[in-house]
């Protein structure tokens, strides 16, 4: 596995190679089969390449191709040097079922990765074509996964004490390791491994959750964040330094350690068409019951108390309820206001938009 992700990693270096030293005064870029035709004459003349799978190297040749499609439309930055060590993986077609064993863990670095490329069946509601489906709102947060309208607090699961104090540890030393020495080799190994129980814990909980939820509704509405905006580096530049790093980036650790886009993207694989986006203003300063925004009523980060009707709730079932209604009310009563229906939030903090009447779970 180590030799295919090698290989892979040559191959891929060496297109992006090509394609930096490309004119475009000399015609167009190689495409993906004439690389493929250079790869077999430089697997003719390196006998440790030709001692690779000719499949896996492809394969590379073709993900680079597909990297810079991505690139052209505009959907992905230019495809970049791969180092070893980080992000090593390869991809392979046309497996038989003869060519999958099972290895002992002692033999690979304790953790595996396998991907099967099946696209499952959507997973239909409870009402699905017939009219009487149920509706949900998910809020997500930091303190709170995800509060779904229902009244229902789902935590996505982390590392325990025990194991960020390891893990703690652990990066203290590698600070400290020689760089290319043997000891840091292993500490990055052991850190890796301890990322990995975090990573997986976050999958498995994203997955159940997004299942249950395709399931026991029709409808999923979620806020439309932009998590790309707001998780990015508050660092500035030398001319305009930016304030508050530590805590923005501690922040930023906080929404991707509890997959806000990981839960969206799986939920609209599993329910396509059943997820709709709602604008995320002002959802968590509205009270569900009267539809009184006011900013002081969130009177800390779990509790919402309304000073208009007296109403008290947990903050993020609040907002989660008016997330649920959707935007039946969210025009007229933001213009009603004197503000705009249509205008995003600044990247901060959420700040959901919609009014009343309670949503039945």
């Amino acid at each position: 596995m180590e030799g295919h992700c090698g290989h892979a990693r040559y191959v891929w270096n060496l297109a992006v190679e090509q394609q930096s030293w490309w004119n475009p005064r000399c015609g167009p870029a190689p495409s993906y089969h004439e690389q493929s035709r250079q790869l077999t004459e430089a697997r003719r003349e390196n006998p440790w390449l030709a001692a690779g799978s000719q499949t896996v190297q492809q394969q590379a040749l073709r993900d680079f191709a597909t990297a810079m499609a991505s690139f052209f439309r505009g959907s992905h930055r230019r495809p970049s040097w791969r180092k070893r060590g980080r992000s090593a993986g390869f991809r392979i077609v046309a497996v038989k079922p003869t060519d999958v064993r099972v290895l002992n863990l002692r033999w690979s670095a304790g953790h595996r990765q396998v991907a099967f490329a099946a696209v499952p069946d959507p997973i239909p509601g409870t009402g699905t074509g017939t009219g009487t489906g149920t509706i949900v709102g998910v809020d997500r947060g930091v303190a709170v996964s995800a509060a779904l309208s229902t009244g229902a607090l789902l935590h996505c699961p982390g590392l325990r004490p025990g194991e960020q104090a390891r893990l703690l540890r652990l990066q203290r030393r590698l600070a400290r390791a020689k760089r290319g020495s043997n000891r840091r080799t292993r500490l990055k190994a052991q850190i890796g491994r301890v990322k990995a129980r975090e990573v997986d814990r976050r999958k498995d909980w994203v997955e159940k959750t997004s299942t249950s939820l395709a399931r026991r509704y029709d409808l999923i509405r979620v806020e439309d964040l932009r998590i790309g905006h707001m998780t990015r580096s508050a660092r500035g530049t030398l001319a305009e330094p930016g304030r508050n790093m530590r805590q923005k980036a501690g922040l930023n650790r906080s929404i991707l350690s509890h997959g806000w886009g990981l839960l969206v993207a799986r939920l609209e694989q599993k329910a396509p068409g059943r997820v709709e986006k709602i604008n995320p203003a002002w959802t968590s300063q509205t009270c569900n019951t009267c539809g009184t925004r006011d900013r002081q009523a969130r009177e800390s980060q779990a509790v919402f108390g309304c000073r208009a009707c007296g109403q008290q709730a947990n903050a993020d079932v609040n907002a989660a309820r008016n997330i649920a209604l959707g935007h039946q009310w969210a025009t007229t009563w933001v213009t009603a206001r004197g503000g705009d229906a249509n205008r995003r939030p600044a990247n901060r903090e959420p700040q959901h938009c919609t009014p009343p009447l309670p949503v039945d779970g």
